[in-house]
């Protein structure tokens, strides 16, 4: 992890949080908890998150870190007291938006196809929330 100078430099960067619970942790707990994690803005500005299907329970949030107090509280587990958290800072995403640019850039550069190809090929799935949001 970057120094406090560094961040005073601005060397901001995107970092992964992966986070799972300890045994006995519900599903449902895991994701509440995991929300309220990801819902502290003073953490940094959350860009992603998500939360893993069965056993362990858990998931995994980005964050766009720009100044000390939001990369001290990283590691502050906060809701998540107990869990197995592992930080790991990214090398291409510096920002928000350098991580929406890496992420298109891999679809089409690795996936062959851009994200709105992706798109026009899903068709219509009940499940996919994102389409009922527009």
């Amino acid at each position: 992890m970057p120094s406090s100078t560094e961040l005073a430099r601005g060397r901001q960067r995107c970092y992964l949080v992966y986070a799972v619970a300890p045994d006995g942790v519900t599903a449902r707990e895991a994701n509440e908890r995991l929300n309220e994690y990801v819902e502290d803005r003073r953490r940094g500005f959350v860009i992603f998150h998500d939360h893993f299907t069965g056993k362990p329970h858990g998931g995994i949030a980005v964050f766009d870190v720009r100044d000390q107090q939001a990369f001290d509280l990283l590691d502050d587990a906060g809701p998540l007291a107990g869990w197995d958290l592992s930080i790991h800072a990214f090398t291409f995403s510096m920002a928000a938006t350098g991580f929406a640019a890496q992420m298109a850039l891999t679809a089409e550069a690795y996936g062959g196809r851009t994200l709105d190809e992706r798109r026009a090929e899903e068709g219509h799935d009940e499940r996919f929330w994102w389409l009922r949001r527009g």
